[in-house]
């Protein structure tokens, strides 16, 4: 028996997920572990489910991810960024809540380099006059 897997790849900053969905109960494996037990937190598994929600597949659909780089927060809005660019392969009629939900755009926030002469990226060190 051949299921058809759908794959797509989410980042933010420097976390990368690549997410394989298929039909199925509604579990989610990341990294070999259920998703409660990798999130601690709901806060992330709700970001992580929020694509499912938004097009009615919570429940209809397995998802597998590997995820690495980052912290839990930037890997839970990476995951969410790969599932919703593979819910596109899935249907394309997707698009339209996807977008306007804002899930299908790559956020391009990440930490500024420290330069040289400054303490950080922009702050400077303490001014002495004598």
């Amino acid at each position: 028996m051949v299921q058809e897997r759908y794959y797509a790849t989410g980042r933010r900053k420097t976390a990368v997920a690549r997410v394989w969905i298929f039909p199925g109960t509604g579990a989610a494996k990341v990294n070999g572990q259920p998703l409660e037990e990798y999130f601690d937190g709901d806060t992330s598994r709700i970001v992580i489910e929020r694509p499912f929600v938004i097009t009615e597949t919570l429940g209809k659909l397995d998802a597998i991810v590997t995820v690495s780089g980052g912290g839990k927060s930037a890997q839970a809005e990476a995951i969410r960024h790969g599932i919703a660019r593979a819910l596109l392969s899935v249907n394309e009629n997707y698009r339209v809540p996807l977008k306007k939900a804002g899930f299908l755009t790559r956020d391009p926030r990440v930490k500024e380099r420290k330069k040289y002469g400054l303490a950080g990226a922009r702050k400077r060190f303490q001014y002495s006059k004598r």
